[in-house]
Order: C-alpha cells, then structure tokens, then sequence
C-alpha cells in the first residue's frame, strides 16, 4: 500500500492500532520512493532500512546479485551478512572489504543512537556481538561512516557473466532514512554489455 505517513496513521488508528512509534526504524517503501524505483526498473537496485534489512530488491539486482527471496532471518541484514554470513558476490581485497565493514557498523552505530526503541535492533545488535569478535573491535572504534553515501568501484562475480566492473552508489532517504543501492556501468563498455547480459540471463531465469 503506497500510504503517506498521515494516511497510514490513520489506518492504524481505524484499525484500533498504534502506529509505529518514532523510536522504530522505518521500514516502508514510500510512494515517492516507489515512482524512483518504478523509474529506474532497468538498472539493479536494492532499498534497505536505516538497519541495513532488505526491503526490497527489484528483477535485475537478483539476476546480478542472485536471488534475495532466499535470503531468510540474519542473511536478509546487510551487515550480518559481510561480517558473518554468506557474503556476496562482490570480489574485493582484505584492505577494501575491512573498510566496507568499517563503514557499515559505523553507520549502524548511528541508527542504533537514533532509534534506541528498536527491538529488533538491539535484538539483532546482540546476536552481531555474540557471533562476532570483530564487530564488537569495529563497534567500539566507532567508525566515521561519513562517506557511506559516496561512490563505489565494485567488481561482480557472476557465475554466466564473470567478471563485471561497476559502479555502485548509496543514496539515502532523509527522512524514512532508507538507504538504495544502485548499479551502473559506463556506456559502450564491455562492462556495460555483460551487466546487460547477466540481467537478461537473469530476469530470463525468474521467471522461468
């Protein structure tokens, strides 16, 4: 339901409901967000919350990045899933990946400040300590996630494609504190045709 934040107020309240309360992390997709993403259907995109849970993803990020209506529990949080989980398909040296994780924890530090009523937040903040020694070290040098937001150089390992060279920018949502992930390549290049090809191959296999 594409609701504005008074329309949904309301809901909850004819519901007999509270609506959710300021200390929560947002976790919808706004009607502005959705006519972006509506936009912007060709290109591989993923919308996380202020937490780094996966909202949504659309056809070709799955077909780049495999398919994330697997991902259940933990594996669907962003920074559970570089620190402790299954990883992804990005190809990156121990220095490049220690300063994503860097840059993750920090900025979940910060929603964790700004939204201590959470529970499922403290929740997963908890599991995150105890699984993982590291996370508590990068939790406690509090990391200056300042430049989360800026562009990033990333090299996808796809299994029909191989190797592809993209460029993948965060853009955050004041507001409803989303964070969308997107993917592109420069025109003309070889990188460009094979990102094409795997969202073929992709999409072509999702809906088979």
């Amino acid at each position: 339901m594409r609701l504005s934040d008074a329309e949904r107020d309301l809901l909850f309240r004819l519901a007999g409901l509270s609506a959710p309360a300021p200390g929560i992390v947002p976790a919808r997709i706004t009607p502005s967000v959705q006519r972006l993403l509506d936009r912007l259907a060709g290109v591989p995109l993923v919308v996380y919350d202020a937490a780094w849970n996966l909202i949504v993803a659309n056809a070709p990020y799955d077909a780049l990045m495999g398919e994330t209506s697997a991902l259940r529990g933990n594996e669907r949080n962003g920074v559970w899933r570089n620190l402790v989980g299954t990883g992804s398909r990005a190809v990156q040296t121990t220095e490049g990946h220690q300063d994503q994780l860097a840059r993750l924890v920090g900025d979940l530090r910060m929603t964790a400040a700004h939204y201590p009523n959470d529970a499922r937040l403290r929740g997963l903040l908890a599991e995150l300590r105890a699984a993982s020694p590291q996370f508590v070290e990068l939790w406690e040098s509090a990391a200056d996630p300042a430049a989360a937001g800026e562009s990033r150089h990333k090299v996808i390992e796809h299994p029909a494609v191989g190797r592809i060279a993209l460029d993948c920018d965060t853009l955050v949502v004041a507001g409803d504190n989303l964070r969308i992930m997107a993917y592109t390549a420069e025109p003309g290049t070889k990188d460009a045709d094979r990102l094409e090809l795997a969202i073929v191959l992709g999409t072509q296999s999702l809906v088979e």
